[in-house]
């Protein structure tokens, strides 16, 4: 069985991330994809960023914020994580599920949180597919 990836890259857009995690998980119930959409999420730390310096300054003005008003607090706190956040999908429909298949690609990254994340699919025979396909077996 030949596999497609869709790779979306959110930046440090946390929420984002998580409502795209949320739209696949409902995907795989409604339509009983289970082995069929697989996905992980990968953190990588950002280039350039100290990586101990800010945490600790963070948490105290989280603190602080959160005596004043939570929610702004805890917005800032997404915001400003140092990790960048992609979404590997991994699509794998039987030969003869071609349809299904063409269907799901087009739909995944046209719709709402997947749209603004720069999506890319690599399919079999591409250059990076091999790549790829390494990266999605070796995140957990």
């Amino acid at each position: 069985m030949a596999h497609v990836y869709l790779l979306f890259a959110f930046a440090k857009d946390e929420e984002k991330a998580q409502q795209a995690r949320h739209k696949l998980e409902s995907w795989k119930q409604a339509f009983r994809l289970d082995k069929k959409l697989l996905y992980k999420i990968e953190r990588v730390a950002a280039p350039g960023g100290d990586g101990d310096a800010k945490p600790a300054p963070a948490k105290a003005e989280k603190a602080k914020g959160k005596k004043k008003g939570g929610a702004s607090a805890e917005a800032e706190e997404k915001g400003a994580s140092n990790e960048e956040i992609r979404l590997l999908v991994r699509l794998g429909f039987s030969g003869h599920e071609k349809l299904s298949e063409e269907r799901w690609v087009q739909r995944i990254p046209s719709e709402e949180p997947f749209r603004d994340a720069s999506p890319v699919v690599v399919k079999p025979g591409e250059a990076n597919f091999e790549a790829t396909e390494k990266q999605f077996e070796e995140l957990d």
